[in-house]
C-alpha cells in the first residue's frame, strides 16, 4: 500500500498527468452528477419535427385527418412546415399505410403545394425522396444538428488541449523567482547525498542501501523501499514517514517522523521516532510519541538501529536543517535527508 501511495503521489505531482484527471473527473461530474442527478434537460414546447418517429407519423395522419373535416389550408401548411423537410416522407408512409380514401390524401397534397412529383418513392420499407427534391443539409439556413454537435464536440476537445498544454507546457516550467516543488527539491537533495562507505569504514556493505529526503512542504510524505535478497527473494519493506506536526495552518511543521522496519518472518514492525530538538525535550511530546516506538533525537550524522528476526538496519541523518516561524526554535525540519541501510542476520 505505501508504493502504491507514492507511486500515485508522484504521478499526480505531473502537471500534465493532473490536468487530464481534473478534465476527466469534472467532465464526469458536469455530464453525469449536474446533467443527469441536479438540473436534468427537460424538453417543454418540443416542435413537431422534434418528436420520436412514430408519433410524427401519427401527427401526420391527425393532419390528414383534420384537413378532411375543416378544410383550413393555411392550418395545414402551417402544421405541414412544423414537421420540416420529413414532411413528404411521412405523408408517403400514412398513404402507404392505407386506411384513408386517396382523394382525401390527394386534397390535403395539394393544399401543401405537394404535386404528385413530389410524392416519395416507397420501395419496400424503404422511403426515397425524388432527386430534385433532395434538401440541401440546412434548413431555412439554419445550422444543421449533426454539425452544431460535432461543432461543440470540437470546442470542447480544443479547450480540453489547451487546458493541457498550459499546464504541462507553462506550469511545469519555473518563471522568474518561482520556486521548485517540494518534491522536486527533495528529488534533488537524495541525487546529491553521498551514500555511506562501509567498506571504508571495515564494516560489510550493506544488502540494500536506500536515500530519501523530506522538504517542507510535502506534507503527504511517506516512503517506502522492497528489501530483496540478492537472489530476488522478498524479505520485508523499511520506510519513513510524517509521525507529528506541531502548529496550525499549512504546509505542515513536521516535529517527528516515524522510521519503520518490516521483516516477513517476524511477528511484529519495527518502529523508532526521530524527533526534533525541541519535540525530544518536550516530555509531554516525547511521552506521547513513545507509544509508537522509542524517541530519538535527529542530529547531523547520527545513526540508529532497527532490528527484527532476520534483519538489521541502520537508519543515518545525512543532513538535515530547522525551519522557521512562529513555532519554537528546532522545533520543525525544513529539510531532513535520512540513509537506510539494510544488513541480513546470519
Amino acid at each position: 500500500m505505501d508504493l502504491i501511495r507514492e507511486t500515485t503521489r508522484d504521478r499526480l505531482s505531473n502537471p500534465l498527468v493532473a490536468g487530464i484527471v481534473g478534465f476527466v473527473v469534472g467532465l464526469l461530474i458536469g455530464w453525469i452528477v449536474i446533467g443527469w442527478g441536479i438540473w436534468p434537460v427537460i424538453w417543454t414546447d418540443a416542435a413537431p419535427a422534434d418528436l420520436e418517429a412514430s408519433w410524427k407519423n401519427d401527427y401526420m395522419g391527425m393532419m390528414v385527418d383534420s384537413y378532411a373535416l375543416l378544410p383550413d389550408a393555411v392550418a395545414a401548411q402551417n402544421r405541414w412546415d412544423n414537421l420540416g423537410e420529413e414532411a413528404a416522407q411521412l405523408l408517403a408512409q400514412v398513404e402507404a399505410g392505407g386506411g384513408r380514401d386517396p382523394l382525401t390524401i390527394q386534397n390535403f397534397r395539394q393544399a401543401v403545394g405537394q404535386s404528385s412529383g413530389d410524392v416519395p418513392i416507397i420501395e419496400g420499407d424503404i422511403i426515397t425522396t425524388p432527386p430534385e427534391e433532395v434538401a440541401d443539409d440546412t434548413a431555412g439556413g439554419g445550422i444543421p444538428r449533426t454539425t452544431l454537435i460535432l461543432v461543440m464536440c470540437g470546442v470542447v476537445a480544443i479547450l480540453a488541449v489547451a487546458v493541457t498544454a498550459y499546464l504541462f507546457l507553462f506550469r511545469r516550467q519555473p518563471m522568474g523567482d518561482d520556486i521548485a516543488s517540494p518534491i522536486a527539491q527533495a528529488q534533488e537533495y537524495t541525487r546529491q547525498a553521498e551514500p555511506t562507505d562501509f567498506a571504508a569504514r571495515g564494516e560489510m556493505p550493506p544488502m540494500s542501501q536506500f536515500m530519501t529526503t523530506y522538504m517542507l512542504g510535502d506534507d503527504l510524505f511517506d516512503d517506502s523501499f522492497s528489501i530483496d535478497s540478492p537472489s530476488g527473494e522478498f524479505l520485508g519493506e523499511c520506510g519513513v514517514g510524517i509521525s507529528e506536526s506541531i502548529g496550525v495552518g499549512e504546509p505542515k511543521k513536521v516535529a517527528a517522523y516515524e522510521v519503520w522496519l518490516f521483516d516477513k518472518n517476524d511477528i511484529q514492525t519495527v518502529t523508532k521516532v526521530l524527533m526534533s530538538k525541541h519535540a525530544y525535550e518536550d516530555s509531554t511530546l516525547r511521552d506521547r510519541l513513545q507509544t509508537k516506538g522509542e524517541p530519538f533525537q535527529a542530529e547531523p550524522g547520527a545513526e540508529m538501529i532497527l532490528e527484527t528476526a532476520t534483519l538489521r538496519l541502520v537508519a543515518r541523518v545525512v543532513d538535515m536543517a530547522y525551519g522557521s516561524g512562529p513555532t519554537p526554535p528546532q522545533s520543525h525540519f525544513e529539510r531532513l535527508t535520512l540513509e537506510l541501510a539494510i544488513w541480513q542476520k546470519i
